[in-house]
């Protein structure tokens, strides 16, 4: 953020005038009337140094608030945010969160601290069975275990919950289930129908805009690929204008799926790679974010190959491009101006392309300190210009607010939003 005990260029520009000004009430010939002969004032003072930091953006920090303690009777003392999948913002006063349970706080740290921020490090912020991996396999029991605890919660602005989901907790407390991966709504359903995907468990859930489930896609704790009956860890969900969607699936399977408005299955595509070492087109590791275009071509993340593929909405592969050898991304959206940008867990920044793949602009940094990303996984922007961006391993959503006087060309656009 920017120091305060510098002047702004607006304030440099004030003093300007008025030193102006005073010149120009000297009787012709006085001292100070030659320019070699100027007082330093002020108005001389040059900002220096620095860096973007935050890119365009501004760090808001304390941002949300602690979660209050509700008639479930279950206490936050000793508790902070668990590992944040996903991140929508409906709008400035209703962002939806969904983080994988809550998190013991070990002691000598202040309330709320992210596992980001702790100190002695235990570890990243995990989503994950104590004693079990990812993908339920054992790893060695590092001696604590989270809760699922207000896994799908709603904050208004200033970060203060306006909404929890507590109802739906049971529905990611199950063994070897690690909770939401993605929370989205159709920017074109006018009655804002909830959408969440678990890939550990395989399934995803819509609900309505006031949490009553409607429809679940796939068979809870089971994997495979069979149409809408089966999925392989899927990880998010794109729509048509007329409510077609799509399912990229997933961390183990290697396609994208197809439905209808009504969420029958039409089509899929995609398979493992011939040659691990040399993929080609429409052969995936990891297809994990899924966003579609205004000329409704769907743009791809194949994270672990490190790349972006390209496809009509009926599975006809157009374009790829590659991310960078350091590259993983994780999550990506495509403006209403029609540009890309993702969250790369690679190199932690926030990265901008054009739909034709190529580079344009990036910022961020690793690390646990506010405004550093640990596993940027996830990123929504608001009516207002807001970014957010939630965190798998930091345990924490930042948001960061437009600077005023940044280049419009850094700043991450608008969502597409008819609803």
């Amino acid at each position: 953020m920017r120091d305060s005990t510098f002047p702004t260029t607006r304030t440099l520009l004030i003093l300007t005038l008025a030193a102006g000004l005073g010149a120009c009430g000297m009787p012709e010939g006085e001292p100070g009337d030659e320019p070699g002969d100027a007082p330093e004032t002020s108005a001389m003072i040059l900002e220096k140094g620095g860096q973007e930091e935050f890119g365009p953006y501004e760090l808001v920090e304390n941002w949300p608030m602690p979660l209050p303690d509700e008639s479930d009777g279950l206490s936050h003392d000793g508790w902070t945010w668990g590992s944040v999948g996903a991140v929508y913002a409906e709008s400035p006063d209703r962002i939806w969160i969904a983080q994988r349970g809550e998190l013991p706080l070990p002691e000598g740290n202040d309330p709320w601290t992210p596992y980001a921020m702790l100190n002695p490090s235990v570890g990243n912020a995990t989503g994950n069975d104590d004693g079990l991996g990812a993908t339920c396999q054992p790893v060695q029991e590092r001696g604590w275990e989270r809760r699922y605890h207000h896994v799908i919660f709603v904050v208004d602005g200033d970060g203060n919950m306006v909404e929890s989901w507590t109802q739906h907790d049971s529905l990611f407390d199950i063994a070897c289930g690690r909770g939401p991966h993605k929370i989205k709504m159709n920017p074109y359903d006018p009655e804002k129908h909830v959408w969440v995907v678990d890939d550990q468990m395989h399934v995803i859930y819509k609900f309505t805009y006031d949490g009553e489930l409607v429809m679940t896609l796939g068979t809870k704790g089971e994997n495979g690929r069979d149409g809408g009956q089966l999925f392989s860890r899927p990880t998010d969900i794109a729509w048509l204008p007329d409510g077609t969607f799509f399912i990229s699936d997933g961390y183990a399977g290697t396609r994208v799926a197809k439905f209808d408005p009504d969420g029958n299955f039409l089509m899929d595509w995609g398979g493992p790679p011939a040659d691990p070492d040399n993929p080609g087109p429409n052969e995936w590791n990891t297809v994990h974010s899924i966003q579609i275009s205004a000329d409704r071509r769907l743009f791809v993340v194949d994270r672990a190959h490190r790349r972006i593929q390209v496809f009509d909405e009926n599975g006809t592969f157009l374009d790829m491009w590659n991310t960078g050898m350091r590259s993983l991304p994780y999550g990506h959206l495509i403006t209403e101006d029609q540009h890309l940008w993702i969250v790369d867990g690679g190199t932690s920044r926030v990265v901008k392309y054009d739909l034709d793949g190529n580079f344009l602009y990036a910022w961020g940094a690793q690390g646990g300190l506010p405004g550093q990303f640990s596993g940027p996984h996830s990123l929504t922007v608001d009516q207002d210009g807001n970014l957010y961006i939630a965190e798998v391993f930091g345990g924490r959503v930042q948001k960061f607010s437009p600077r005023p006087s940044a280049d419009p060309a850094k700043i991450i656009g608008q969502e597409v939003r008819e609803y």
